[in-house]
C-alpha cells in the first residue's frame, strides 16, 4: 500500500502542482476506491504517507503554490480577494495566504478584467446607463471596489494600455 501511495503521489505531483490538503484529500479518495476492506486508520495513514512524501521530495509547498497561484490570478484579471478565497478553499493557510496576495495589484487586475471583457476605456459601444451597471456589477463580482472600477471607467485608451505596459512584470 506504502508503495502505491508514493507511486500515486508522483503521478498527481507530475500533473499539476497540489496543495497539502488537494494531496491528501486526493489520495485518501483513491485509497478508498482502490483498496476494498480499508479502515479510516490506515486511510489516513496512506495520506500522510504521501503528504510527508511530497515534502521530503520538496514536491509539495504551499507557499509556492500560493505565490504561482496569486501571479496567475493576476495576469486572469482576479482581484487579491478572489485569489484569497480560491486559495483558501484549496486549504491553503491564511497566513500563506496573506503573505502570497501582499504584493498583488488589484488595480492592474481591474484593467486587465476591463480589457477582456470589452469595458471601461477598451469599450467598443457607446455608454448608457444599462451598461455601465452591468460593467461596474461585473467589477464588483469579481471582487474589486467602486473606487478601482471608476478609476478604470475615467481612463483614456492610452492611459489603461500604458497601465498595462507598466504591470507586466506580474
Amino acid at each position: 500500500m506504502l508503495s502505491w501511495a508514493r507511486n500515486s503521489t508522483i503521478y498527481r505531483i507530475n500533473r499539476r502542482m497540489h496543495t497539502e490538503k488537494q494531496l491528501f484529500d486526493a489520495i485518501a479518495r483513491k485509497a478508498r476506491e482502490k483498496f476494498e476492506d480499508i479502515g479510516e486508520v490506515q486511510v489516513r495513514a496512506l495520506a500522510e504517507f504521501a503528504v510527508k512524501f511530497a515534502y521530503d521530495n520538496k514536491a509539495l509547498d504551499d507557499a509556492a503554490f500560493a505565490e504561482t497561484s496569486t501571479r496567475s490570478g493576476m495576469r486572469g484579471g482576479r482581484s487579491r480577494r478572489a485569489i484569497a478565497q480560491k486559495l483558501s478553499q484549496k486549504g491553503v493557510a491564511s497566513s500563506t495566504v496573506a503573505a502570497a496576495i501582499a504584493e498583488a495589484d488589484d488595480f492592474h487586475a481591474a484593467i486587465i478584467l476591463a480589457r477582456k471583457r470589452a469595458f471601461g476605456p477598451f469599450r467598443k459601444g457607446a455608454l448608457d446607463e444599462k451598461r455601465k451597471a452591468k460593467e461596474f456589477s461585473t467589477f464588483a463580482r469579481a471582487g474589486f471596489s467602486f473606487d478601482i472600477g471608476r478609476r478604470i471607467f475615467e481612463m483614456s485608451l492610452d492611459e489603461a494600455e500604458e497601465a498595462l505596459d507598466a504591470g507586466r512584470h506580474l
